[in-house]
């Protein structure tokens, strides 16, 4: 099964997106765009990044490590769930990679 993105408007009425994988594992999570448009045109960058490695930038935090993709120019498009292990987020960013090219666009 192909991953997808999935559109949807969150407790405060901006549209988001969330990158799953084919398995239906939320593999990265938008900000909230006020325009639907918006939300559209941060599927084409991740689509767009997603293959290029250092538009990855991957944080460690008190509970782990999770990764964001950043557009060229400068903005995270998309956050990455926390991962236990660097191993498990570096496997996140490939899945990424994987899936959001080819994904289908759809409503929540």
């Amino acid at each position: 099964m192909a991953g997808k993105f999935e559109i949807y408007k969150d407790k405060a009425g901006k549209h988001r997106f969330r990158l799953k994988a084919g398995n239906g594992e939320i593999i990265l999570a938008s900000q909230g765009y006020v325009a639907k448009a918006g939300c559209l045109n941060g599927i084409a960058s991740v689509q767009k990044n997603s293959k290029i490695k250092s538009c990855f930038q991957v944080k460690q935090t008190k509970s782990g490590h999770r990764f964001n993709l950043v557009a060229s120019n400068g903005r995270v498009v998309g956050t990455s769930e926390t991962y236990k292990s660097a191993a498990a987020c570096v496997n996140g960013i490939k899945s990424v990679g994987t899936n959001a090219a080819k994904a289908k666009v759809i409503a929540a």
